[in-house]
Protein backbone atom coordinates (compact mmCIF):
# COMPACT_ATOMS: atom_id res chain seq x y z
CA UNK A 1 0.00 0.00 0.00
CA UNK A 2 1.36 3.50 -1.10
CA UNK A 3 2.27 5.90 2.25
CA UNK A 4 -0.25 8.07 3.40
CA UNK A 5 2.52 11.16 1.83
CA UNK A 6 2.69 9.84 -1.36
CA UNK A 7 -0.74 9.55 -1.64
CA UNK A 8 -1.35 13.24 -0.05
CA UNK A 9 0.95 14.26 -2.89
CA UNK A 10 -0.77 12.33 -5.69
CA UNK A 11 -4.56 13.96 -4.33
CA UNK A 12 -3.17 17.21 -4.89
CA UNK A 13 -2.19 16.88 -8.52
CA UNK A 14 -4.41 18.03 -11.01
CA UNK A 15 -5.91 16.19 -14.16
CA UNK A 16 -3.11 16.72 -16.76
CA UNK A 17 -0.34 15.96 -14.20
CA UNK A 18 -2.64 12.79 -13.17
CA UNK A 19 -2.94 12.05 -16.62
CA UNK A 20 1.31 11.99 -17.08
CA UNK A 21 1.44 9.86 -13.98
CA UNK A 22 -0.78 7.10 -14.90
CA UNK A 23 1.42 7.27 -18.37
CA UNK A 24 4.60 7.06 -16.34
CA UNK A 25 3.18 4.34 -14.05
CA UNK A 26 1.42 2.59 -16.75
CA UNK A 27 4.53 2.91 -19.11
CA UNK A 28 2.49 3.76 -21.69
CA UNK A 29 1.66 6.98 -23.37
CA UNK A 30 -1.74 9.05 -24.10
CA UNK A 31 -3.18 11.71 -26.26
CA UNK A 32 -3.97 15.55 -24.36
CA UNK A 33 -6.23 17.64 -26.17
CA UNK A 34 -7.78 20.82 -26.04
CA UNK A 35 -9.51 23.54 -28.27
CA UNK A 36 -7.31 25.71 -30.26
CA UNK A 37 -7.39 29.06 -28.80
CA UNK A 38 -5.50 27.25 -25.50
CA UNK A 39 -3.04 24.98 -26.74
CA UNK A 40 0.11 27.55 -26.58
CA UNK A 41 -1.12 27.30 -22.67
CA UNK A 42 -1.20 23.89 -22.63
CA UNK A 43 2.14 23.09 -24.33
CA UNK A 44 3.78 25.52 -21.51
CA UNK A 45 1.97 23.90 -18.59
CA UNK A 46 2.64 20.46 -19.91
CA UNK A 47 6.69 21.60 -19.78
CA UNK A 48 5.72 22.74 -16.32
CA UNK A 49 4.30 19.57 -15.36
CA UNK A 50 7.10 17.63 -16.79
CA UNK A 51 9.86 19.53 -15.25
CA UNK A 52 8.66 20.50 -11.79
CA UNK A 53 6.38 17.65 -10.73
CA UNK A 54 7.89 14.94 -11.93
CA UNK A 55 11.78 15.77 -12.97
CA UNK A 56 11.73 15.18 -16.26
CA UNK A 57 13.60 16.61 -19.24
CA UNK A 58 11.33 18.15 -22.29
CA UNK A 59 11.02 18.77 -25.59
CA UNK A 60 8.22 20.32 -28.16
CA UNK A 61 8.03 19.10 -31.16
CA UNK A 62 6.04 21.30 -33.61
CA UNK A 63 4.92 19.15 -36.23
CA UNK A 64 2.54 20.29 -39.29
CA UNK A 65 1.93 18.56 -43.13
CA UNK A 66 5.70 19.33 -43.96
CA UNK A 67 7.49 18.09 -41.55
CA UNK A 68 10.08 15.54 -42.43
CA UNK A 69 11.57 12.42 -40.72
CA UNK A 70 15.19 14.52 -39.83
CA UNK A 71 13.24 17.07 -38.44
CA UNK A 72 11.19 14.91 -36.42
CA UNK A 73 14.13 13.24 -35.36
CA UNK A 74 16.35 15.65 -34.56
CA UNK A 75 13.15 17.53 -32.44
CA UNK A 76 13.10 14.40 -30.19
CA UNK A 77 16.74 14.94 -28.49
CA UNK A 78 18.18 17.60 -26.16
CA UNK A 79 21.59 18.04 -25.04
CA UNK A 80 22.00 18.05 -21.05
CA UNK A 81 23.78 20.32 -18.96
CA UNK A 82 27.66 19.51 -19.09
CA UNK A 83 29.15 18.40 -15.92
CA UNK A 84 31.73 20.40 -14.01
CA UNK A 85 34.40 17.38 -15.50
CA UNK A 86 33.55 17.97 -18.94
CA UNK A 87 33.02 21.63 -18.94
CA UNK A 88 37.07 21.99 -17.36
CA UNK A 89 38.12 19.27 -19.67
CA UNK A 90 39.27 19.28 -23.24
CA UNK A 91 37.91 16.75 -25.15
CA UNK A 92 40.33 14.41 -26.96
CA UNK A 93 38.69 13.57 -30.21
CA UNK A 94 37.79 16.83 -32.17
CA UNK A 95 36.21 14.36 -34.74
CA UNK A 96 33.35 13.81 -31.87
CA UNK A 97 32.58 17.51 -31.47
CA UNK A 98 32.57 18.07 -34.42
CA UNK A 99 29.75 14.76 -35.20
CA UNK A 100 28.05 15.66 -31.93
CA UNK A 101 27.51 19.38 -32.85
CA UNK A 102 25.75 19.07 -36.01
CA UNK A 103 22.95 20.74 -37.03
CA UNK A 104 21.67 17.64 -38.86
CA UNK A 105 20.86 14.47 -37.61
CA UNK A 106 21.17 12.56 -40.23
CA UNK A 107 24.06 12.35 -42.38
CA UNK A 108 24.21 14.42 -45.44
CA UNK A 109 26.83 12.61 -47.18
CA UNK A 110 27.02 8.93 -45.98
CA UNK A 111 30.10 8.10 -48.25
CA UNK A 112 32.11 9.99 -46.31
CA UNK A 113 31.09 8.18 -43.74
CA UNK A 114 32.04 4.48 -44.67
CA UNK A 115 35.39 4.15 -43.38
CA UNK A 116 35.32 5.53 -39.71
CA UNK A 117 38.43 5.23 -37.60
CA UNK A 118 39.65 3.47 -34.75
CA UNK A 119 38.54 6.30 -32.96
CA UNK A 120 35.16 7.36 -34.43
CA UNK A 121 31.79 6.36 -33.97
CA UNK A 122 30.76 3.50 -36.66
CA UNK A 123 27.12 4.37 -37.93
CA UNK A 124 25.58 1.75 -35.94
CA UNK A 125 26.35 2.99 -32.49
CA UNK A 126 24.34 3.78 -29.41
CA UNK A 127 24.17 7.08 -28.14
CA UNK A 128 23.22 7.45 -24.60
CA UNK A 129 23.39 10.80 -22.53
CA UNK A 130 26.10 9.37 -20.23
CA UNK A 131 27.28 12.48 -17.56
CA UNK A 132 30.78 13.52 -18.13
CA UNK A 133 32.42 10.51 -20.03
CA UNK A 134 35.51 8.93 -20.38
CA UNK A 135 38.24 12.03 -20.79
CA UNK A 136 35.93 14.62 -19.92
CA UNK A 137 33.68 14.67 -23.21
CA UNK A 138 30.83 16.82 -23.21
CA UNK A 139 27.01 14.72 -22.47
CA UNK A 140 25.78 13.32 -26.00
CA UNK A 141 22.45 14.15 -26.60
CA UNK A 142 19.55 12.59 -25.80
CA UNK A 143 15.63 11.41 -26.46
CA UNK A 144 14.05 13.55 -23.81
CA UNK A 145 11.82 11.95 -20.81
CA UNK A 146 8.84 13.58 -22.20
CA UNK A 147 8.13 14.31 -25.87
CA UNK A 148 4.82 16.56 -26.15
CA UNK A 149 4.09 16.49 -30.02
CA UNK A 150 1.83 19.34 -31.06
CA UNK A 151 -0.32 18.73 -33.79
CA UNK A 152 1.18 15.07 -34.61
CA UNK A 153 -2.20 14.27 -36.25
CA UNK A 154 -1.38 16.91 -39.28
CA UNK A 155 1.89 15.61 -39.63
CA UNK A 156 2.74 13.58 -42.61
CA UNK A 157 2.01 9.38 -42.41
CA UNK A 158 5.36 8.28 -42.47
CA UNK A 159 6.49 10.57 -39.46
CA UNK A 160 3.50 9.03 -37.84
CA UNK A 161 4.59 5.70 -38.52
CA UNK A 162 8.04 7.02 -37.32
CA UNK A 163 6.17 8.15 -34.17
CA UNK A 164 4.86 4.50 -34.10
CA UNK A 165 8.49 2.90 -34.59
CA UNK A 166 9.12 4.58 -31.72
CA UNK A 167 6.86 3.76 -29.37
CA UNK A 168 7.33 0.22 -30.24
CA UNK A 169 10.48 -0.34 -29.97
CA UNK A 170 11.50 2.44 -27.85
CA UNK A 171 14.37 3.57 -29.66
CA UNK A 172 15.07 5.48 -33.11
CA UNK A 173 17.42 4.49 -36.01
CA UNK A 174 19.13 7.10 -38.25
CA UNK A 175 21.91 7.02 -40.82
CA UNK A 176 24.45 7.24 -37.81
CA UNK A 177 23.56 6.14 -35.12
CA UNK A 178 20.50 4.39 -33.10
CA UNK A 179 18.89 6.40 -30.00
CA UNK A 180 17.24 4.43 -27.26
CA UNK A 181 14.76 5.58 -25.29
CA UNK A 182 15.34 6.21 -21.26
CA UNK A 183 13.50 4.35 -18.46
CA UNK A 184 11.05 7.12 -17.58
CA UNK A 185 10.04 8.20 -21.19
CA UNK A 186 6.68 9.61 -22.27
CA UNK A 187 5.18 10.57 -25.70
CA UNK A 188 2.01 12.53 -25.55
CA UNK A 189 0.67 14.09 -28.29
CA UNK A 190 -0.89 18.09 -27.96
CA UNK A 191 -3.89 17.97 -30.52
CA UNK A 192 -6.46 20.95 -31.22
CA UNK A 193 -9.96 19.44 -30.59
CA UNK A 194 -13.13 20.42 -29.36
CA UNK A 195 -13.87 17.72 -27.81
CA UNK A 196 -11.76 14.12 -26.93
CA UNK A 197 -13.82 12.21 -28.91
CA UNK A 198 -12.01 14.49 -31.96
CA UNK A 199 -8.59 13.77 -31.34
CA UNK A 200 -7.08 11.22 -33.31
CA UNK A 201 -4.22 10.54 -35.39
CA UNK A 202 -3.38 7.51 -37.97
CA UNK A 203 -5.14 4.30 -36.89
CA UNK A 204 -2.10 1.97 -36.04
CA UNK A 205 -0.70 4.74 -33.56
CA UNK A 206 -3.96 5.93 -32.24
CA UNK A 207 -4.34 2.29 -30.95
CA UNK A 208 -1.01 2.29 -29.25
CA UNK A 209 -1.69 4.98 -27.48
CA UNK A 210 -3.08 4.01 -24.30
CA UNK A 211 -5.58 6.85 -22.88
CA UNK A 212 -7.13 10.23 -24.11
CA UNK A 213 -7.52 13.41 -21.94
CA UNK A 214 -9.49 16.19 -22.90
CA UNK A 215 -8.61 19.20 -21.35
CA UNK A 216 -11.51 21.62 -20.74
CA UNK A 217 -9.95 25.78 -20.47
CA UNK A 218 -12.32 26.58 -17.60
CA UNK A 219 -10.54 24.23 -15.57
CA UNK A 220 -7.23 26.29 -15.45
CA UNK A 221 -3.35 25.79 -15.84
CA UNK A 222 -2.56 24.89 -12.15
CA UNK A 223 1.29 25.12 -12.42
CA UNK A 224 1.36 27.97 -15.75
CA UNK A 225 -0.78 30.64 -13.21
CA UNK A 226 1.70 29.55 -10.00
CA UNK A 227 4.77 30.54 -12.47
CA UNK A 228 2.78 33.49 -13.39
CA UNK A 229 2.33 35.00 -10.17
CA UNK A 230 6.06 33.72 -9.10
CA UNK A 231 7.60 36.13 -11.73
CA UNK A 232 5.22 38.78 -10.67
CA UNK A 233 6.86 38.96 -7.00
CA UNK A 234 9.33 40.62 -5.76
CA UNK A 235 10.87 37.42 -4.40
CA UNK A 236 10.60 35.97 -7.53
CA UNK A 237 12.70 38.14 -8.89
CA UNK A 238 15.54 38.49 -6.61
CA UNK A 239 15.78 34.53 -7.13
CA UNK A 240 16.50 35.04 -10.78
CA UNK A 241 19.77 37.09 -10.18
CA UNK A 242 21.01 33.88 -8.71
CA UNK A 243 20.74 30.78 -11.59
CA UNK A 244 23.21 28.84 -10.01
CA UNK A 245 20.98 27.83 -6.84
CA UNK A 246 19.97 24.38 -6.59
CA UNK A 247 16.08 24.05 -7.41
CA UNK A 248 13.35 22.02 -5.89
CA UNK A 249 13.27 18.62 -6.45
CA UNK A 250 10.43 16.36 -8.15
CA UNK A 251 6.97 16.61 -6.21
CA UNK A 252 7.25 12.97 -7.38
CA UNK A 253 10.46 10.77 -7.57
CA UNK A 254 11.31 8.31 -10.19
CA UNK A 255 11.39 5.78 -6.82
CA UNK A 256 7.61 7.34 -5.98
CA UNK A 257 6.61 6.25 -9.69
CA UNK A 258 8.52 2.80 -9.52
CA UNK A 259 6.95 2.24 -6.13
CA UNK A 260 3.12 2.82 -7.59
CA UNK A 261 3.59 0.68 -10.34
CA UNK A 262 4.43 -1.97 -8.14
CA UNK A 263 1.65 -1.65 -6.26
CA UNK A 264 -0.25 -1.93 -9.70
CA UNK A 265 0.93 -5.31 -10.18
CA UNK A 266 -0.24 -6.48 -7.17
CA UNK A 267 -4.17 -5.13 -7.51
CA UNK A 268 -6.49 -7.79 -7.22
CA UNK A 269 -9.52 -7.91 -9.72
CA UNK A 270 -12.52 -9.98 -8.71
CA UNK A 271 -14.27 -12.48 -11.17
CA UNK A 272 -17.42 -10.32 -11.05
CA UNK A 273 -15.42 -7.20 -11.42
CA UNK A 274 -13.65 -8.99 -14.87
CA UNK A 275 -17.21 -10.03 -16.08
CA UNK A 276 -18.25 -6.13 -15.66
CA UNK A 277 -15.38 -5.02 -17.40
CA UNK A 278 -16.04 -7.76 -20.53
CA UNK A 279 -19.34 -6.75 -20.50
CA UNK A 280 -18.46 -2.78 -20.76
CA UNK A 281 -16.22 -4.09 -24.22
CA UNK A 282 -18.87 -6.14 -25.40
CA UNK A 283 -21.60 -3.32 -25.26
CA UNK A 284 -19.19 -0.83 -26.78
CA UNK A 285 -18.05 -3.27 -29.64
CA UNK A 286 -21.95 -4.08 -30.69
CA UNK A 287 -23.14 -0.13 -30.26
CA UNK A 288 -25.28 0.50 -33.01
CA UNK A 289 -23.33 4.06 -33.15
CA UNK A 290 -19.41 2.76 -33.36
CA UNK A 291 -17.72 1.91 -36.20
CA UNK A 292 -14.38 -0.24 -36.81
CA UNK A 293 -15.73 -2.05 -33.47
CA UNK A 294 -13.29 -2.24 -30.40
CA UNK A 295 -9.29 -4.08 -30.65
CA UNK A 296 -8.18 -6.23 -28.64
CA UNK A 297 -5.16 -3.84 -27.44
CA UNK A 298 -7.69 -1.44 -26.28
CA UNK A 299 -8.67 -4.16 -23.83
CA UNK A 300 -5.44 -4.93 -22.60
CA UNK A 301 -4.84 -1.22 -22.01
CA UNK A 302 -8.36 -0.73 -20.28
CA UNK A 303 -7.33 -3.73 -17.73
CA UNK A 304 -3.77 -1.67 -17.09
CA UNK A 305 -5.20 0.96 -16.52
CA UNK A 306 -8.11 0.18 -14.36
CA UNK A 307 -5.40 -1.42 -12.21
CA UNK A 308 -2.69 1.36 -12.38
CA UNK A 309 -5.67 3.65 -10.79
CA UNK A 310 -6.37 1.04 -7.51
CA UNK A 311 -2.97 2.13 -5.67
CA UNK A 312 -4.19 5.61 -6.32
CA UNK A 313 -6.82 5.34 -4.52
CA UNK A 314 -5.48 3.67 -1.51
CA UNK A 315 -6.48 0.30 -3.30
CA UNK A 316 -5.36 -2.67 -3.69
CA UNK A 317 -8.24 -4.03 -5.67
CA UNK A 318 -9.92 -2.80 -8.57
CA UNK A 319 -14.02 -1.25 -7.85
CA UNK A 320 -16.32 -0.91 -10.30
CA UNK A 321 -16.51 2.91 -10.11
CA UNK A 322 -12.15 1.99 -11.58
CA UNK A 323 -13.51 0.16 -14.56
CA UNK A 324 -15.90 3.52 -15.19
CA UNK A 325 -13.30 5.52 -14.95
CA UNK A 326 -10.78 3.44 -16.90
CA UNK A 327 -13.05 2.76 -19.91
CA UNK A 328 -13.97 6.59 -19.85
CA UNK A 329 -9.90 7.56 -20.57
CA UNK A 330 -9.01 4.28 -22.73
CA UNK A 331 -11.79 4.54 -25.18
CA UNK A 332 -12.44 8.78 -25.86
CA UNK A 333 -9.92 8.89 -28.38
CA UNK A 334 -10.50 5.07 -29.94
CA UNK A 335 -14.22 5.48 -30.40
CA UNK A 336 -15.18 6.08 -33.97
CA UNK A 337 -19.02 7.01 -35.11
CA UNK A 338 -20.64 5.61 -37.98
CA UNK A 339 -22.37 7.46 -40.89
CA UNK A 340 -25.65 7.07 -40.51
CA UNK A 341 -26.10 4.97 -44.25
CA UNK A 342 -23.51 2.41 -42.41
CA UNK A 343 -25.45 2.13 -39.71
CA UNK A 344 -26.82 -1.76 -39.01
CA UNK A 345 -30.24 -1.27 -39.12
CA UNK A 346 -29.83 0.42 -42.20
CA UNK A 347 -29.86 -3.79 -43.70
CA UNK A 348 -32.75 -4.46 -42.42
CA UNK A 349 -34.93 -1.24 -43.59
CA UNK A 350 -34.45 1.43 -41.52
CA UNK A 351 -35.40 5.17 -42.99
CA UNK A 352 -32.27 6.91 -43.20
CA UNK A 353 -33.84 9.83 -41.95
CA UNK A 354 -34.87 8.27 -38.73
CA UNK A 355 -30.88 6.63 -37.82
CA UNK A 356 -29.89 10.55 -38.57
CA UNK A 357 -31.74 12.17 -35.75
CA UNK A 358 -30.79 8.90 -33.55
CA UNK A 359 -27.21 9.88 -34.44
CA UNK A 360 -27.30 13.29 -34.43
CA UNK A 361 -24.95 14.79 -31.73
CA UNK A 362 -23.56 11.13 -30.38
CA UNK A 363 -19.68 11.13 -30.19
CA UNK A 364 -17.56 8.81 -28.16
CA UNK A 365 -18.50 11.00 -25.30
CA UNK A 366 -22.15 10.11 -24.83
CA UNK A 367 -21.70 6.21 -26.43
CA UNK A 368 -19.19 5.10 -23.35
CA UNK A 369 -21.92 6.65 -20.62
CA UNK A 370 -24.71 5.32 -22.25
CA UNK A 371 -23.26 2.11 -22.16
CA UNK A 372 -21.93 2.38 -18.88
CA UNK A 373 -25.48 3.27 -17.74
CA UNK A 374 -26.65 0.23 -19.82
CA UNK A 375 -24.66 -2.44 -18.36
CA UNK A 376 -25.33 -3.15 -14.64
CA UNK A 377 -22.44 -3.28 -11.99
CA UNK A 378 -21.63 -5.78 -9.86
CA UNK A 379 -22.34 -4.70 -6.05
Amino acid sequence: MADDLLLEKVHDLSDLELAILLCLVSREHGIISTPSDTIDDLIEELQLVARKTFGLSCVVINCHAGTTLEEFASALLYLPKPTAAAATTPARTPSFQTRSDSASYFVANPQQHSRPSRGSISPLTVLTGGGGGVGGFSPAAQIANCVLARNLDRAPRAVQIQALELLRTRRIFTRTSVQAAPKQFVFVPVLEADSGGEAHVTPHLNDFFSLAHWHDPEDGLVNLEEAADDAASVESVVRSKHPDEPSAGPSISESEIGHLAQLSQQVQADIDVIRYQMNVVSFLRMHRAVDHGITPAATKHFDKLMRCLAPLHELDYVTPALVGLAARKVYLHRIRITSPAKERSMQWGSKLEAVQSILDGVGPEEVIEEVLEMVTAPL
